[in-house]
């Protein structure tokens, strides 16, 4: 099975502005997913009840210098990720498969609104950062350690799997929200040889808690 680099789109080869990339680099199918067949079936959504979280505050910003994610057993560090000179945006490198890769136009991670960060699913035959994204379950935790000192704690709300021809751009990347959220954000579904990228979404959405 070949292993493609895969891109983000831009419609009809038009360069974007920042906030028009944002909304539709991953609808338009190809960010963070690697080249393997992972073989991910339906997400199960567990038994629906949501363990009782006390929310925070958002924090100021400061950068996102490591991602933690206990359930999963995935400590990373995480880089900046912004547009290419062809206007698409930027993704981890295949050749890094542990590394995340953080919105860097967007909220940083216990910023106020959506930080979005995005990891590979899998890259060269290798399981990457996200493999077990589908994985999580409201309430699990994930851990954002800032370069400030401090650690953003998030608890997961929802983890859903949507077709790249769907992918909820505006909500990901723009929603306007008065607290401090987090997406995270891989492929997911079957693999397609024939176009070299994977049919959906698999999208993690979390909420800042008191650690």
């Amino acid at each position: 099975m070949r292993s493609p680099s895969p891109t983000c789109c831009t419609a009809g080869g038009e360069r974007l502005n920042v906030r028009k990339a944002a909304l539709l680099a991953l609808a338009l199918g190809l960010t963070a997913c690697g080249g393997d067949n992972y073989g991910g079936g339906p997400i199960d959504p567990g038994s629906g009840k949501r363990p009782a979280v006390s929310f925070a505050k958002p924090l100021p910003r400061s950068l996102p210098a490591t991602i933690k994610i206990p359930k999963l057993g995935v400590t990373a560090p995480v880089s900046e990720l912004g547009l290419q000179s062809n206007g698409r945006i930027q993704e981890p490198p295949l050749t890094q498969p542990n590394l995340a890769g953080w919105w860097k136009n967007g909220p940083t991670p216990g910023e106020g609104g959506p930080s979005v960060i995005l990891g590979h699913v899998d890259a060269r035959g290798k399981r990457a950062v996200f493999h077990r994204l589908r994985d999580l379950r409201p309430g699990d935790r994930v851990q954002v350690t800032r370069r400030d000192g401090t650690t953003a704690t998030f608890a997961v709300q929802k983890v859903e799997n949507v077709s790249k021809d769907s992918f909820p751009g505006e909500k990901i990347y723009a929603e306007d929200l008065d607290y401090a959220a987090l997406r995270l954000v891989t492929c997911g579904g079957t693999f397609d040889t024939t176009r070299g990228h994977y049919s959906d979404n698999v999208i993690a959405y979390a909420r800042l808690v008191r650690a």
